[in-house]
């Protein structure tokens, strides 16, 4: 399970939002995968990815990150992700790493169609398929849903329903940019599965009082 499948939004605008991440299992291929795992960023860092990182370091939008040093760090068993925006690119960073064939697990969230499409223009079938089932519980607790669809960008919750709502305020009132904004935002995020360049169309949207 992914914490990267609780995205919430509009079908047209989670087209432009993929995440690919690379992990490893305890007994079968963790041993011996640090470098594996950093072949795998450096694979993705050649595609330009709008976000990339990991759980345990951080994401390229944090000031204090240097992206190779954070590379280099990679150890055995780390978790790193990254985002993309278009399908094509998806393709070429899905076809370089069945050419670097590195025997670690590679997943990669989106809406089903299209990465289904994806895969098999490479001529490789996906072999599982996971949901989320949604929110459950006192939902009247949760905040509104446009709030949710910049929120379950980061999967760990870490981008907080009021920091949002402060960068929504400022970009109405013209005094950040939805792009500054969005970048702000992304900072929260340290696994690095943060869409900035989505949130930032998204914002954008909200500051024309749609939503």
């Amino acid at each position: 399970m992914t914490n990267t499948l609780h995205r919430q939004g509009r079908p047209d605008d989670l087209k432009g939002d993929f995440v690919i991440f690379a992990h490893t299992a305890k007994g079968i291929n963790r041993e011996g995968s640090g470098p594996k795992i950093q072949e795998f960023m450096r694979i993705c860092l050649r595609h330009n990815p709008v976000n990339i990182g990991d759980a345990k370091q951080g994401n390229i939008h944090q000031d204090d990150i240097d992206i190779h040093q954070l590379i280099s760090r990679q150890g055995d068993g780390s978790a790193a992700a990254a985002v993309f925006t278009d399908l094509d690119t998806l393709e070429k960073v899905i076809r370089d790493l069945m050419e670097a064939d590195l025997g670690i697990c590679i997943n990669v969230s989106g809406l089903l169609d299209e990465v289904r499409a994806c895969c098999r223009k490479l001529g490789i079938e996906r072999h599982s398929v996971e949901h989320s089932l949604g929110f459950w519980g006192a939902k009247d607790r949760l905040p509104e849903r446009h709030i949710l669809e910049i929120h379950t960008m980061c999967g760990h919750g870490m981008v907080s329903f009021n920091l949002i709502r402060k960068m929504i305020e400022q970009v109405k009132l013209r005094r950040l940019t939805p792009k500054k904004a969005a970048k702000i935002l992304a900072k929260c995020c340290e696994c690095g599965a943060f869409n900035p360049r989505r949130a930032e169309l998204l914002l954008e949207r909200f500051r024309k009082g749609l939503t």
